[in-house]
């Protein structure tokens, strides 16, 4: 009788089995999705093109694979401008906060962990896509504090500023307090001109923020008025149109006003399905925010924006989008709330994902082409194609609006080799009026001044 000999396959290993379905899975969704029928730029502006909805079975997934800067590599600048590290090796660098005195803060941040939006084959697909693209990284729970201490436009010194800290993002100083946004807080901490570090344990919560097991969209920014009395802090929904449920939204997709006295809250606007970027713009004294809006109904849907927030608007998620276009897909409809949607005031562009919002202060840093706009960070589609955003643009304003068409003040973020060398988030203006703009994959933040 034959003996059977044992065999001398080896079977993959469960990392290696994930790594085939993901990338299997990877190229069948990116088969579904069609071209973009439109250019990038008719879904910019204060009146863009809307085409009409496309239903797909799965959404289009163009991923571009985070890959980082090589040595000596910049991203590219505008004609009249010129780029250079004003720090690098940084962990996932997001958002940013210009002192007084000219130091630099910086979020160094990730998502938390999230258990009930990764469920389910389409939660898993999602968190290793946005693994791909870069956000898979453990979050760092820091800010560090970055110095400058030559004026030579490069900071020769990091210190951690604050640790310990749960997903932070959005940071404002206010007298001697400052004030930072956890994915489930608002903190105050001590704070005096100069100090490198302060003990975790001096923070004070000034009020709790909506987050949870779900905590879809985790980044909550913030910003205080000019009398320092209060707080105006983004919350992004808990799903991309309420397939959750709208119980799940409660005081999400949403600006709070909050009183930084007594910690009370109330909802200052709504229906913004994920507002990030904050600015006060300096003519009119108006609140800004820039907004990413919903996927998967076509490359062309819906337009990111950036609009003047007014006190108790409501802007349409996730009943409509872009003023009274219904969205058909969530049901049971709102008809009395999409009557009063409000139309956003200018377009970003369908998935460019943009974030960082900087007001120009009219400074020289930059040049008088950049005296009187807004500065956006775009971070970049992984659900358009061809992809959009990946840069950092200015919209020039006149008489506190938008009045002209969008300008580049750096791109390149994308390699030949179509993998993404940095993706641009938060935007910042320093003292000196030179543009800084976190990269989070890059690792790196960038300082951007005129040409000599």
């Amino acid at each position: 009788m034959s003996k059977h000999r044992p065999s001398s396959r080896q079977f993959p290993s469960p990392r290696q089995t994930s790594l085939f379905i993901l990338g299997l899975l990877t190229v069948l969704l990116a088969a579904c999705g069609a071209d973009s029928r439109q250019a990038v730029s008719a879904g910019y502006g204060a009146n863009p093109d809307l085409p009409a909805p496309v239903s797909t079975l799965v959404p289009t997934v163009n991923i571009a694979t985070a890959k980082g800067w090589p040595e000596g590599r910049t991203p590219r600048a505008a004609p009249s401008l010129k780029v250079s590290a004003f720090a690098s090796g940084l962990d996932h660098p997001r958002w940013l906060l210009v002192l007084p005195n000219g130091d630099v803060l910086v979020a160094e941040t990730n998502a938390p962990k999230r258990p009930d939006d990764s469920t389910g084959i389409r939660g898993w697909v999602m968190e290793k896509v946005m693994g791909k693209a870069g956000a898979g990284t453990p979050s760092a729970d820091r800010i560090s504090l970055l110095r400058d201490t030559d004026g030579d436009g490069v900071a020769e010194t990091k210190s951690a500023l604050l640790t310990g800290l749960h997903s932070p993002f959005g940071m404002a100083l206010v007298g001697d307090k400052l004030f930072v946004a956890d994915t489930d807080a608002v903190l105050s901490f001590p704070y005096k001109a100069g100090d490198t570090t302060i003990d975790r344990a001096t923070g004070k919560v000034v009020t709790p923020l909506p987050a949870g097991s779900i905590n879809h969209h985790w980044t909550k920014n913030l910003i205080a008025n000019a009398e320092g009395t209060k707080l105006y802090v983004t919350v992004g929904s808990n799903s991309n149109v309420a397939e959750n449920g709208i119980d799940a939204e409660k005081e999400r997709a949403a600006i709070l006003e909050v009183d930084i006295a007594s910690g009370v809250y109330r909802v200052f606007a709504s229906g913004l399905r994920n507002p990030n970027g904050l600015a006060w713009q300096p003519e009119s004294g108006a609140l800004w925010t820039a907004v990413n809006e919903r996927d998967e109904i076509g490359n062309d849907l819906v337009p990111d924006y950036m609009t003047s927030v007014v006190d108790g608007g409501f802007y349409g998620w996730p009943y409509s989008y872009y003023g009274n276009h219904v969205d058909e897909r969530v049901k049971p409809q709102k008809p009395e709330l999409v009557a009063k949607a409000r139309a956003p005031d200018y377009a970003l562009g369908a998935h460019t994902a943009s974030l960082g919002l900087a007001a120009s202060t009219g400074k020289s840093g930059v040049g008088s082409a950049f005296g009187s706009g807004m500065f956006i960070g775009q971070h970049g589609s992984w659900n358009r194609k061809p992809r959009s955003g990946y840069r950092v643009l200015f919209v020039p304003f006149t008489n506190g609006k938008p009045s002209g068409t969008p300008t580049d003040v750096l791109d390149g973020f994308i390699d030949s080799d179509d993998k993404a060398l940095g993706r641009p988030v938060g935007v910042a203006l320093d003292t000196h009026g030179a543009l800084l703009v976190a990269d989070d994959v890059g690792n790196t933040i960038w300082r951007v001044t005129s040409a000599p």
